[in-house]
């Protein structure tokens, strides 16, 4: 554990809340337009997309259909998923952005309180987060792929996704 993850863990506790505490739902892997097939060729399926996603966010809900959670890690487009999708509802050639929205509250975020922090911006891996200044991080939503990585590395649980 990072010295960073550990204050930002201690400072949830203090809380009494958790970055983990706001779930995402309903974000499907990049690899479809298309919810209908979702919901009528995952649940005949043994979900093999899950087993395969080297960063392990490929959750599968209870109605047997793919899911991201990007609490702990993020999507890093490896196309796995997509390769080992039996029923094809995943394409390689289908693949997209991650439909959503990434922004940063600014009433929760250390940074916009004059407290330096970067655990934002270190692990985005499309330099889709900048600082206005020393202490004003932006996402520019022109560089972001709501890949995830951002999130669960916030230790206030600033980073909110809006599901598109």
């Amino acid at each position: 554990m990072e010295r960073r993850e550990l204050f930002g863990s201690l400072a949830s506790k203090l809380r009494g809340d958790s970055p983990q505490a706001k779930e995402v739902s309903h974000l499907r892997p990049p690899y479809s337009n298309d919810e209908s097939l979702f919901l009528s060729l995952c649940p005949e399926c043994d979900a093999p997309c899950a087993s395969v996603c080297e960063e392990d966010i490929i959750v599968i809900m209870d109605d047997k259909t793919p899911v991201l959670n990007l609490l702990e890690s993020g999507c890093t487009y490896c196309d796995e998923c997509a390769d080992v999708c039996e029923p094809n509802v995943l394409k390689v050639e289908e693949r997209h952005n991650i439909k959503a929205k990434i922004t940063i509250n600014k009433s929760l975020c250390m940074s916009w309180e004059s407290v330096m922090c970067f655990s934002c911006k270190e692990p985005c891996l499309d330099n889709a987060i900048e600082f206005k200044s020393l202490f004003q991080p932006v996402i520019l939503q022109d560089n972001c792929t709501a890949c995830g990585f951002c999130i669960g590395r916030c230790p206030t649980a600033a980073i909110e996704v809006e599901v598109l």
